[in-house]
This record gives structure tokens, sequence and C-alpha cells, in this order.
């Protein structure tokens, strides 16, 4: 890409790629059949009623993440998280959530079939002890799960992976391409009829050894990781709400996340990792990990798609491929993005249906995004 993802002067801009293509006269509108996020954290109580809006206003399901405290573990409570994110979403938005359940050392393979079964468990989530938000009782040993990755083997639940080596003794920035080769690719090896998606990926690594394997294994890509590299988080001074995990890497990997998500190739799809924290849990002594993304997700994306020339290739990453590796049908309906130039809030106050406040700050806070969703709502 010619363009490089920030500009010498940033200001309001936090990373946003400009529109390489803006020489041509665009397309007004774009409608696109409506996506899918196959990665998102909606968490729980206030903050639930305060983001789950977001993303159902945009995306018809969802992969609904289970790291909460205590994590979703068990149908019944997989279920009655299912009916609190129901409450949560307004009548008219048409959204699905999909559940996961949690990953522990001593999970019985019996209630993840029982789960698929009764149509609660669309996927597995295993998170590397301690790699991310709410994973202390995630896996300490991949060896313990050999009979849960035979029973999903057997019954095509997908698993999905947090891709990163959490030794102390490995730079951070390195974690996932370890992970791939020390712990995927035996894994793969071990059990080769195995559905996984390595979720949010951050590195060319990681982007060629998804490429190149079976047509078991795909990838989520996020608006972040294809917006920012890791100088976002220091430029003029500390920067919390671009610190993710995995964390954004060089700007060679951002290239290459790029290059994969644009290329067409049905094995990457759209899933945001959409994760919001309180604005106090982000500026703290001990920060959260997590970027707030799904208020303006489909519009990041879009830009990337446009500076690339790739704008007839953004339908199928997001609406498309997700569904058919998780062998689900298409929507039926449609989104419409507007050519209308807008400014992301610096902010976002809500107030959740008990009235609880919670102040948020967005992926591109105080930029100006060259599309803007229109209101599913509207008449």
């Amino acid at each position: 890409m010619a363009v490089a993802p920030f500009p010498a002067e940033p200001a309001r801009t936090n990373g946003a790629l400009p529109d390489a293509n803006a020489g041509a006269e665009p397309a007004r509108t774009i409608s696109l059949r409506r996506p899918d996020d196959w990665h998102v954290h909606l968490r729980d109580g206030p903050l639930l009623q305060a983001v789950a809006p977001a993303t159902a206003r945009c995306f018809a399901r969802a992969i609904v993440m289970p790291n909460l405290s205590p994590p979703i573990t068990t149908v019944a409570a997989a279920v009655a998280y299912r009916e609190r994110i129901r409450a949560a979403v307004p009548d008219g938005l048409g959204f699905t959530p999909l559940m996961t359940a949690y990953l522990t050392d001593t999970i019985a393979p019996a209630e993840l079939e029982r789960g698929q079964a009764e149509g609660v468990f669309s996927a597995c989530k295993l998170y590397p002890a301690n790699a991310t938000t709410n994973s202390a009782a995630g896996v300490s040993d991949l060896a313990r799960l050999s009979a849960v990755f035979e029973t999903l083997e057997r019954i095509g639940l997908p698993l999905l992976i947090h891709g990163e080596v959490t030794d102390s003794e490995i730079d951070i920035f390195d974690r996932e391409a370890v992970f791939i080769e020390r712990h995927l690719e035996p894994l793969l090896r071990r059990h080769p009829g195995l559905k996984v998606v390595l979720e949010h990926i951050t590195t060319a690594e990681a982007a060629d050894f998804v490429r190149s394997a079976g047509a078991n294994l795909a990838a989520t890509i996020t608006p972040h990781h294809l917006h920012i590299n890791r100088n976002a988080m220091f430029r003029g001074g500390l920067r919390p709400d671009f610190y993710c995990l995995p964390v954004a890497k060089r700007e060679r990997h951002r290239l290459a996340l790029v290059a994969a998500a644009t290329s067409g190739n049905p094995k990457f799809f759209l899933g945001t990792d959409s994760a919001p924290h309180p604005r106090q849990a982000k500026e703290a002594a001990c920060g959260c990990a997590g970027i707030y993304n799904a208020p303006f997700a489909i519009e990041s994306y879009a830009m990337v798609f446009k500076a690339e020339g790739q704008l007839g290739r953004l339908e199928a990453f997001a609406s498309e491929h997700g569904p058919r590796f998780y062998g689900l049908p298409l929507n039926g309906d449609s989104i419409t993005l507007v050519r209308e130039a807008h400014t992301v809030p610096p902010r976002i106050h809500a107030n959740d249906a008990a009235g609880v406040a919670t102040t948020l700050v967005p992926f591109h806070a105080g930029a100006v995004l060259p599309w803007r969703l229109a209101d599913p709502l509207a008449p």
C-alpha cells in the first residue's frame, strides 16, 4: 500500500487510513448483504446494555465471547447469558447472539456435545490461561484437552483460539508466531478434521499459516489491526485506547493483514474483537486491553477496502466467508453505507436501563470517516 497508516501530523486521525481513491468520483451508497461479527465481546450487566445495540445495529449475528466472570462453561450459563443479550438489544434489529463455551482444563466434553445438540453452543473458545481479559481460568496445557478436541472433531463444533503463548520469556510481539509453531501446527496434525478459527490474527506469519493450511482452518481480522501498527500506542505519549491483546505489531504485519483481508480468500473473514472497557479501566495503573470498535466497525473496514481499491470484495469478507465456514445460511437482508463524511465522537456516554452511566472511547475517536451506516430503524 502506498499510503502509510499515520500521516506526518496525526492530530485527530488516530491512525485512520486516507482514501487512496479520493480522486475518482465514488458511488454515493453501497448496499451489502447484512454482515455478521464472528468475534465480539458484549460483556455483561450495565456494560452489556450500553454496548449491545452498537453491534446489533449493523450485524445480524455475532459469535459472543464467553470470558465473563465467572466464565460461560455450561449450557445453562450460556442460555441465561443469551437471554440477557436479547433483552439488551432494541426491538426491530433482528439480532441473533451465537453462544460459545469457555474451555477450561476440566470441562466435560459431554457438556459441549449437549450444548451443540440443543442449539446453544455454536463454538468453543480456547484461551491460554492468563492470555487476556478474564482468562485466568483458561487452558494451562493443551494436552489436558485431548478428549475435548476429539469430541469437537467428531461433532464438527468449531474451536476458536486466542493464539498466543503466555510464557514470560517470550517477547509479547512474538507470542502469536510462537503459538502457531509450538501449539497450533501440532494440534492440527493430531486432529486433522478439527475445524479451527485462529482469531484476531496480527502477524504475517499467521496470515501465511492460515493461507497454506487445509480448509478446516480460517482466521478473523479486526478493523483496528488493519488500521494501526504498534506505533499507535506510543504516538505523542502512552495511548491506552490503542492497547489490545494481541497487541498491534510492526507495519509489515499490518500490511500483510490488509492484503489477506482484501484478497478475496474465503479463509479470512470479519471479526471485530470489539472489547469495550469503561474509561477508568483503560486509564489506570494496570489498564485493560481492548478496543471498542463496534459503533463504526463496518465503516472502518470499508475505508481499508476502498483504500486498496477492493470495495467489491468487502461483502464477501463481511457477509459470506464467515457463514460458509460455520455452515450457516447467508443473511437475506442488507445494510447501506452512505458516502458522507462524519466525525466519530471522542467519547460515547451511554446509560443502561437502570440509568447507570458508562463512558467509552470508540476506535477512530475524533476522526472524520468518509462512510456512514444508514440507520436500519429509520423509515
